[in-house]
């Protein structure tokens, strides 16, 4: 029997699937909101559960770790019954999850983000790949479109904990959110999604080119790339908070310096992807990454922490979408399995990089100087990658 979206009609035109487009980029901005919170929150939860830098990070190793979990079966999901059922459920886990975070005990709270990283693993995924196989050769354009919704989720999560946290307000905050997040859910479920035209023109028979020797470094890349951007993000606002003295919770904005820089980068390459070729795009994010990364660990001073913030999180801005985008274009029809695999390794490199920061940082009495050098590593090991993989060979 077929898969059931494929018995469903085809989303009429463009305008259908412009609507569909916009409403998950929507999902993309409660997405990023639900996944970037944590950090700037990060110092209050802390300070309420007595932890240090190891426990802190488990927070990102539960969210990520069952984010892995959702992967994997949203990936199933999609091959048997089509896109909605993953995105919405997703959306809804993501909802329930996000406001039960401000739980009585660290346990629940750790719960609460296990079951939103759950929503994540199983939203994203079908979202990237939606959009990938819709677009066709305007693919990394409208990947970045759609991340840097998520970056507009991002950025503004750190004004969002600044503003709950003086009002006494956190609480308020996860509700609100969490209901959004649920109400998207149901108006999406209600929606046509119908099969992309990447399948209408005729595409879904091209298996792509790429082989099993093209898969590893592609995987490397998800892992270490993911890994690097949570593990930069996670732990900003309380790498800020000990690097220089602060008159008040400024310092939970150096997140949304960091996101400003991905939302403004993804904003750019949208239409710098249209003219440059995406290998040399991503060499320079990768490169200017490190030289933010280098900065943001080494400043005592607050204009350095949120420029380097800035800067990593500008280089990073435009390679997940072109990793996407590579992900599509080389492994055809065959993208969805292989996309599962995919991202599951990212899943695993946010899961475990950022905690691996704490576990070093912890090792080096509470050094998140010395902890952040983790996700340096990562820029150094994605550039040596890109070379391995040699993108322009494959077309």
């Amino acid at each position: 029997m077929m898969p059931s979206e494929t018995q469903t009609p085809p989303a009429k035109g463009a305008s259908a699937q412009n609507l569909i487009f916009l409403l998950l980029c929507a999902g993309f901005v409660l997405n990023g909101i639900v996944i970037c919170l944590i950090g700037p929150l990060l110092p209050l939860f802390r300070e309420k559960w007595t932890l240090d830098d190891s426990h802190a990070g488990l927070f990102s190793t539960m969210q990520f770790a069952f984010s892995l979990a959702g992967v994997l079966l949203s990936s199933q999901l999609i091959t048997a019954k089509g896109f909605k059922p993953a995105i919405t459920i997703g959306l809804a886990l993501l909802g329930i999850g996000f406001a039960l975070l401000n739980a009585p005990t660290f346990g629940l709270a750790l719960t609460a983000s296990a079951i939103y990283g759950l929503g994540y693993g199983f939203a994203t995924p079908g979202t990237n790949l939606w959009v990938g196989e819709s677009y066709g050769e305007r693919r990394a354009s409208a990947l970045n479109i759609a991340n840097l919704a998520w970056g507009v989720g991002a950025i503004a999560s750190s004004p969002l904990a600044l503003l709950a946290i003086h009002a006494a307000r956190v609480t308020l905050l996860l509700y609100v959110v969490g209901a959004l997040c649920a109400l998207l859910a149901i108006f999406l479920f209600r929606m046509n999604f119908g099969q992309p035209p990447h399948h209408e023109n005729g595409l879904a028979s091209d298996s792509g080119s790429a082989s099993f020797g093209a898969a590893i470094p592609l995987g490397i890349l998800f892992f270490v790339y993911v890994g690097t951007e949570v593990g930069t993000s996670y732990w900003a606002a309380l790498h800020a908070q000990r690097a220089t003295a602060w008159t008040g919770n400024s310092f939970t904005l150096a997140p949304m310096f960091f996101f400003a820089g991905l939302l403004g980068g993804r904003g750019a390459a949208a239409a710098i992807l249209l003219r440059v070729k995406e290998v040399t795009v991503a060499i320079g994010g990768i490169l200017l990454a490190a030289a933010g990364e280098l900065l943001f660990l080494s400043s005592h001073f607050a204009v350095g922490l949120f420029a380097g913030a800035f800067f990593a999180g500008l280089g990073l801005s435009s390679l997940y979408p072109i990793l996407v985008a590579w992900l599509s274009k080389w492994f055809g029809a065959r993208a969805r399995k292989v996309g599962g695999v995919m991202f599951a390794l990212a899943a695993a490199g946010a899961s475990s990089m950022p905690a691996l920061v704490g576990v070093v940082s912890r090792h080096a009495n509470n050094s998140l100087r010395i902890g952040l050098l983790v996700p340096v590593a990562g820029c150094a090991i994605m550039l040596a990658t890109v070379a391995l993989l040699r993108p322009n060979r494959r077309g």
